[in-house]
């Protein structure tokens, strides 16, 4: 059973110069289409399951016109809901109007996740982006005005040529808008972008750890909880759909590039845009044994504040993680701690989760 559905729009009005997902320049002749094919998907993969989150990524949802908003809602109305389900949308700033935001209360959209990375002019530059402080402030306003109060905003650092006092400008503009969620992301320069055609080179790892470290600080002062790596929240507004990610649990996925997980099978889409409206959809499809499965586990779950809960484990599985993985020496060393029944990465180690992980799994064979 799934209960979480992702939902893929790859369309941007521009292509910001270090995205790796799957994304292309909005074609306003071809969304139909698309939206036929993601609506066929559906229909193929979908069980009928009530959802309790459903999240509209991209590529920039908010890019569609109200007409094509209009005709992904109508096909996202034919799934069950949960009462209290948990409906995101990924909006963009400079696509992003208050007619958008009518139309999402009105479909029962009741979670934002808005981009914003930096407000630094050169910066935005580096990043083939353009914020408007004043039309942040505005809609970010409107949106709770009208009920939708569950509010992400993304914030990137370590960016080229950024210092600490950039970086504190950005916290304090971001939590001058008073939203109840926000991520943070160290950037990483992946092949196939912008970034990495211009060989341009990773910020230093001591100012990248540093600039992590003032976010963590500044933020829990703040009230925020640092209940996952790159993902601070105020009580009750955790992502619920990212949460289902990090706890092993299934999901779907549609569309272009879209990754889905059931049935113990992980499956991800084609990214050619050709194939997909050909309905020659998914381009991989790995089958999990019971390690995969549990690896899978471990690596999802220590990314939580709350780690991996010991008895759950055993109960999944049918194995205490201690017969699986040998980790003693990772508590010894204070990289990893037992609270009660839960295993944990402490968060003062929270920067180094990669190292630890790679230990756990592989580190003491």
């Amino acid at each position: 059973m799934s209960s979480s559905l992702y939902v893929h729009i790859p369309y941007c009005k521009s292509i910001c110069t270090y995205c790796d997902f799957c994304k292309m320049l909005y074609q306003e002749s071809q969304v139909y289409a698309y939206l036929d094919a993601l609506e066929k998907e559906l229909k193929k993969v979908y069980r009928n399951e009530p959802l309790k989150t459903i999240y509209i990524g991209g590529g920039t949802p908010s890019c569609l016109s109200i007409d094509e908003l209009t005709r992904l809602f109508e096909i996202l109305e034919t799934v069950q809901k949960k009462d209290n389900i948990e409906y995101t949308i990924e909006c963009n700033f400079d696509t992003i109007d208050k007619d958008k935001l009518d139309l999402f209360k009105r479909v029962g959209i009741n979670r934002i996740s808005f981009g914003i990375e930096t407000i630094h002019k050169n910066l935005e530059l580096f990043l083939g982006r353009n914020n408007n402080k004043n039309h942040i402030k505005k809609m970010i306003q409107y949106a709770k005005s009208i009920g939708i109060v569950n509010i992400n905003v993304d914030l990137m650092y370590a960016l080229k040529d950024e210092t600490l006092n950039d970086l504190e400008t950005d916290i304090d503009f971001i939590l001058s808008l008073d939203v109840p969620h926000i991520s943070t992301y160290s950037l990483m320069i992946e092949k196939n972008t912008c970034l990495y055609i211009q060989k341009e080179i990773p910020i230093d790892s001591d100012m990248d750890a540093l600039m992590y470290e003032a976010i963590c600080k500044k933020l829990k002062k703040c009230g925020y909880l640092h209940y996952e790596i790159s993902n601070f929240a105020k009580p009750g507004y955790e992502s619920k759909h990212n949460i289902n990610y990090w706890q092993n649990l299934s999901y779907y996925g549609i569309g272009l590039g879209a990754a889905s997980y059931y049935d113990g099978k992980r499956m991800t889409n084609t990214r050619s845009i050709t194939k997909y409206l050909k309905k020659d959809g998914i381009l991989t499809c790995e089958h999990l044994s019971k390690m995969d499965t549990m690896i899978y586990e471990v690596i999802l779950r220590l990314r939580l504040a709350t780690g991996i809960n010991l008895e759950e484990f055993y109960e999944k599985y049918n194995v205490s993680i201690d017969e699986v993985f040998s980790y003693q020496s990772l508590i010894e060393k204070n990289l990893l701690k037992l609270n009660g029944k839960y295993l944990i990465i402490p968060e003062e180690k929270f920067y180094i989760s990669n190292y630890i992980i790679e230990e756990f799994i592989y580190g003491e064979e």
